[in-house]
């Protein structure tokens, strides 16, 4: 059956039919199809289109309906066009005739922005659940290493020293800015269409404010031709996820790097590496390469979106079928690759002598030595310059910070004073870092517990 067909002498091709239905990707929002059109039944029968016992006959229906689709064998064999046209055929298998009633003063228009706000609604709170799920586990990682000092890199290349915890507190940061943007986009797609018809609203008196209270819904939309239009919600939860994405993707060469033998500072777990078919040594950081490919696809699936919209006239078109699969799919993606990534941070085992031996040798601590100079009354340009010859110096002769001395430093430059060699140990240096939001001991303490207070709010 079809929701439509008056018009026309003769139905679709049979390529046309094989082309336009979507049956195969939305049939994934049948419970939200039929939690709406519960909803909608009984709002018939408040504006007097169904009696209360029609309602009841219906609404019992659909939730024998929405009972029956936990079965995956429950779509064997459909080939009606859309999952709407499907749930109400099923409609008229369990009500007859009366099943007809339920599409009165409804667009699919309307349904299918309803059913994709109410599937979404789900999705985000899933992903919220799972950022905060991984940013507590990088808390859990940070306090098991409280103290482990590590290059920070710019270009790649060492820069200066920092804590461990610092470092993942940064991408706390960053995932808990994911939080946020999911929470936005929950907020812009929790407003209810329903009652906007196709585009001009609905011919029947409904009670938009009663079907979102019945539907648990924030508010109702204010323009019936924005809800034809409208997939703003949609690219809001595809930027999110991008984004997300984008994080996961600089943890996860991060991770690849620092676990590599070149760096060897960490182990990743065996139950999230695998090995080669040919090459028995290897232990190879698929889970964390998996999760950078798949950002690929998320990014690809916005962009996606915003060349289908970025064209159409007002209000619904045709087009618009195609959201469905790109936001399915980034759903589906961004939200494993979140999984995933708390699995690994699980297991991450840090060498901490690895990484400090790699501050301690390096000239990490060159900036330490200027601001030192600095402190003292040497202008900063001409302490940059000081400390600069004397990297050089230390290259040339392969001359490690360690190794020099409060004497070797004045005899180098008279600026040097004998409390600033206490500078060379890597460790001292993050101690004048005590401003908010940096690298110093007491103000990474603060911020884990400010980081864990914020945390248990988000729950």
């Amino acid at each position: 059956m079809k929701l439509w067909g008056g018009r026309f002498e003769t139905g679709p091709s049979e390529v046309f039919e094989r082309f336009g239905n979507s049956l195969h990707f939305d049939k994934r929002l049948i419970d939200a199809d039929v939690r709406g059109s519960q909803a909608f039944a009984r709002s018939l029968a408040r504006a007097g289109v169904l009696t209360d016992a029609e309602c009841a006959s219906i609404v019992d229906a659909f939730e024998s309906i929405r009972s029956d689709a936990a079965d995956p064998k429950f779509f064997e064999g459909a080939t009606d066009e859309d999952v709407h046209t499907f749930v109400i055929r099923k409609l008229g298998d369990r009500v007859g005739a009366l099943a007809g009633k339920i599409h009165t003063g409804r667009s699919r228009n309307e349904q299918v922005s309803l059913d994709t706000r109410l599937w979404l609604r789900d999705e985000c709170d899933r992903a919220r659940g799972l950022v905060t799920a991984l940013m507590s586990a990088l808390l859990d990682l940070a306090a098991k290493y409280p103290n482990a000092v590590i290059p920070g890199y710019t270009h790649l290349r060492r820069a200066q020293p920092v804590l461990w915890p610092h470092y993942l507190l940064a991408y706390f940061e960053m995932f808990s800015r994911d939080y946020e943007r999911f929470s936005d986009a929950r907020r812009r797609t929790d407003v209810m269409p329903l009652g906007s018809g196709a585009l001009a609203g609905s011919g029947f008196p409904h009670d938009r404010e009663a079907i979102a209270r019945d539907l648990g819904f924030a508010e109702i939309t204010r323009n019936s031709m924005d809800v034809s239009a409208d997939r703003d919600f949609a690219l809001d939860y595809l930027y999110a996820a991008s984004v997300t994405m984008i994080h996961l993707s600089r943890l996860a060469e991060d991770w690849i790097l620092y676990s590599s033998e070149e760096f060897g500072w960490m182990e990743l777990g065996d139950g999230v590496t695998s090995g080669s078919s040919l090459m028995p040594q290897k232990k190879n950081p698929d889970s964390l390469e998996l999760i950078r490919g798949k950002s690929g696809r998320v990014l690809g699936a916005l962009n996606s979106l915003f060349f289908t919209m970025k064209g159409l006239p007002l209000t619904y078109n045709r087009d618009m079928q195609e959201d469905k699969e790109p936001l399915f799919h980034a759903a589906d993606q961004v939200c494993n690759s979140l999984e995933m990534a708390v699995v690994v941070t699980e297991t991450v085992v840090l060498h901490e002598a690895v990484p400090f031996t790699a501050a301690d040798e390096s000239w990490v601590v060159a900036t330490d030595l200027a601001e030192a100079l600095a402190r003292n009354g040497t202008a900063f340009h001409s302490a940059h310059q000081i400390v600069g010859r004397l990297v050089l110096e230390s290259v040339r002769n392969g001359k490690k910070p360690g190794e020099w001395s409060a004497e070797s430093l004045a005899a180098f430059a008279p600026e040097f004073t004998p409390d600033i060699a206490r500078l060379l140990d890597p460790r001292e240096g993050m101690k004048t870092r005590e401003i908010k939001g940096g690298t110093g001991p007491n103000t990474v303490a603060a911020a884990l517990a400010d980081a864990k207070r914020r945390l248990a709010e988000m729950a």
